[in-house]
């Protein structure tokens, strides 16, 4: 182990990958209030009132050089490379890893963080949904795969509830025309009552208010989209017109290169892919990839190529879309149980890849 310090801001899928690698050969200090691992690609079967699937950091990290500090990082100081924590402390780095990642992006509509559930907020929207002294309507808003996945696990699972997807444009609709009609076919099966082309204009306790109408609902959810963490346009790195930070091809901060920055808190460009999009898919690469770096097993640019998307629908069916490695759709798709097993295996894939 080597005396340099490396504090990691974050234990996601980039930032919990790049310290368990980084810890094989240095010493790192992880920075993160939680003491589970917060697996996003679940939040949806959270929502649903299933069973969490969180291993402990202290399980990730184990025989590594990680030393995990429960604490929140709230400025940083560039100049004197220093981290400061809601605990007081100032932790001094020479090398800092950026990945503190994203959050629910409200969009400044009325109500809606006073009224609707954010992703960060899954396991009570779970607690309402099962606790409910009668079911009623809930309505997710967002048509991206974190809208759908959630829409039909709620279906799914709570049967009694009446489910509600309002998307500003079209469900899916990034998806190769046979995974679009999967997806619907899908929400027909499951009853779900689909709102294309609504922006929710408001949010209130009885429901939403949009361009196309009222939708009353007894419970919102909120997956609309997400927006990266803002410490880092804060403390004065260079981001982009979305506060993602502009990095090089060793993912290192253009303005700070003693800054690495990865997952959705990073805008990265690869040549022959473009400008990668926040998500797991994107994000745990990132980490494998600075893991290597910090321990010198590389000296080349970060390199990234597409190959699937995949969603879960409910716990008997799935969608895995095949893409180009620009992120372009192919026609075909995997539906049903096979699309349903295929993402079960890459998720527990991604827990696993984290050590």
């Amino acid at each position: 182990m080597t005396e340099k310090q490396i504090v990691v801001l974050g234990a996601g899928y980039a930032g919990l990958t790049a310290a368990t690698r980084a810890g094989r050969h240095h010493r790192v200090t992880l920075i993160a209030p939680e003491t589970r691992f917060l697996h996003r690609v679940r939040q949806h079967e959270t929502a649903a009132s299933l069973p969490e699937h969180r291993p402990a950091l202290a399980e990730v990290v184990r025989g590594r050089g990680v030393r995990h500090v429960p604490a929140r990082a709230t400025g940083l100081d560039l100049a004197a490379r220093k981290v400061f924590l809601d605990t007081g402390e100032a932790l001094p780095y020479d090398t800092l890893v950026y990945a503190l990642g994203s959050r629910t992006a409200w969009h400044a509509v009325p109500g809606a963080a006073e009224h609707a559930y954010s992703a960060e907020r899954a396991a009570e929207l779970g607690e309402r949904l099962r606790t409910a002294e009668r079911p009623g309507t809930v309505a997710v808003v967002g048509g991206g795969a974190t809208g759908i996945e959630l829409a039909t696990e709620i279906a799914e699972a709570h049967p009694a509830w009446r489910v509600r997807i309002v998307a500003a444009g079209q469900v899916g609709g990034w998806f190769s025309a046979r995974g679009r009609a999967h997806v619907r076919t899908v929400m027909t099966r499951l009853g779900i009552e689909v709102h294309e082309r609504h922006t929710v204009t408001g949010v209130d306790a009885g429901g939403l208010d949009t361009t196309g109408g009222r939708i009353p609902a007894d419970l919102v959810a909120w997956a609309a989209a997400m927006e990266p963490h803002p410490l880092a346009a804060e403390a004065g790195l260079t981001v982009d017109p979305a506060g993602r930070a502009v990095v090089d091809g060793h993912l290192r901060s253009v303005s700070h290169p003693e800054v690495h920055v990865i997952g959705d808190a990073a805008a990265v460009t690869v040549p022959g892919t473009g400008t990668l999009r926040m998500g797991c898919a994107t994000a745990q690469p990132m980490g494998r990839y600075l893991g290597k770096l910090l321990t010198g097993r590389t000296d080349k640019p970060f390199a990234f190529r597409y190959a699937v998307q995949c969603l879960s629908l409910g716990r008997r069916d799935g969608l895995v879309q095949l893409i180009h490695g620009d992120d372009s759709m192919r026609p075909s798709v995997l539906t049903g149980r096979a699309g349903r097993l295929t993402k079960a295996a890459i998720v527990n894939g991604v827990v696993w890849a984290l050590r």
